[in-house]
């Protein structure tokens, strides 16, 4: 049976402009990098995804190579849209991106306009979608004249199969460049995409600056630090965590100094009436400048956690200095 999305939908969200667009953005997105590729359940896929667009949660944040196997997150992502989402296009904000290894070759990778432009046709093909609302390059590429792999974002878009044009994981250099390019094509960029969050704080001042600068806005991604930022960790590496498993996380990131850190963390999350991971979100969200940040959810019951980081007062300036003081202990740029 066909999802029926819940009346209230757009009640309990907060939404944040992207740069100088007319773009609002849920201060929360869902990104499906780790948990829908055809190693989850699709029924799990499905149960978090409803849920999800129930709660407001407009935002869905893909790649060409998310899964495993590579395609497999668009893919089902696009069983479950013909299913249940297809009524519900235009109320969703949906983005893919190209830019690492994807297919065998030498056009299967990097930022040519050969692998951006194949590769946005292939997501279009895996998803059922006519178009996505952001294509992103993945990653800048040196071998690649930034003006080939620009002009090839803003091809996608004069085409019609992108609305916008971002970038993800570049130096504050190659941001303000990508957006003088984009912006003499006539292709605004509308989004940097970044790793960020209170154990990873490189975006700072550099990129930061540099999005605010050009009226663009940073997307955050792994704002749990891989799942560092949570409670599942304050009691050392518990068995089937990421962590044990060391496919995305190595249990040398855990180190005595880091764990002293996350549990002071957890004591000032505790003193809010929150969980670590939802005092890591509204941390982020402290910034003007980013826009959302990107999550993961293997059940509903997570997402929904995750999601009550947004019914707690904002961070105040005493709580920010006391957190300032704690990630002063360990190097975090």
């Amino acid at each position: 049976m066909a999802h029926q999305a819940a009346a209230d939908r757009y009640t309990s969200m907060t939404y944040r402009r992207a740069g100088h667009s007319g773009v609002l953005l849920p201060a929360v997105s869902l990104g499906l990098w780790h948990n829908f590729g055809d190693t989850a359940p699709l029924e799990n896929q499905r149960a978090v995804l409803r849920r999800a667009f129930d709660r407001g949660v407009t935002h869905i944040d893909l790649a060409n190579n998310y899964g495993p196997p590579y395609g497999s997150a668009e893919a089902n992502f696009g069983t479950l849209y013909a299913q249940d989402f297809r009524p519900y296009r235009d109320e969703l904000f949906i983005a893919t991106k190209a830019g690492y290894d994807m297919w065998p070759g030498p056009y299967g990778d990097g930022g040519s306009r050969k692998y951006l432009l194949s590769s946005l046709d292939q997501s279009l093909r895996r998803t059922g979608l006519d178009h996505v609302d952001v294509f992103y390059s993945h990653r800048f590429d040196p071998d690649t004249p930034l003006e080939e792999t620009m002009g090839a974002l803003d091809t996608a878009v004069r085409q019609g199969k992108a609305l916008y044009a971002g970038i993800s994981n570049y130096s504050p250099e190659q941001h303000r460049r990508a957006v003088e390019i984009l912006g003499g094509l006539g292709t605004p960029l509308l989004l940097h995409q970044a790793a960020y969050s209170m154990l990873d704080r490189t975006v700072e001042p550099g990129v930061l600056e540099a999005v605010g600068d050009s009226g663009s806005s940073l997307i955050a991604f792994s704002p749990l630090a891989q799942g560092l930022l949570t409670n599942r960790y304050l009691k050392g590496i518990p068995a089937g965590s990421r962590m044990a498993v060391g496919h995305f996380l190595k249990s040398d990131a855990l180190t005595e100094e880091k764990l002293a850190l996350i549990r002071a963390l957890a004591k000032v999350a505790e003193q809010r009436g929150q969980t670590l991971a939802q005092l890591a979100l509204a941390w982020i969200l402290r910034d003007p400048r980013v826009v959302s940040v990107i999550i993961g959810a293997s059940s509903v019951a997570q997402l929904d956690q995750n999601l009550a980081a947004l019914d707690a007062a904002p961070l105040n300036a005493d709580e920010l200095t006391e957190i300032d003081r704690l990630l002063a202990t360990t190097d975090t740029h």
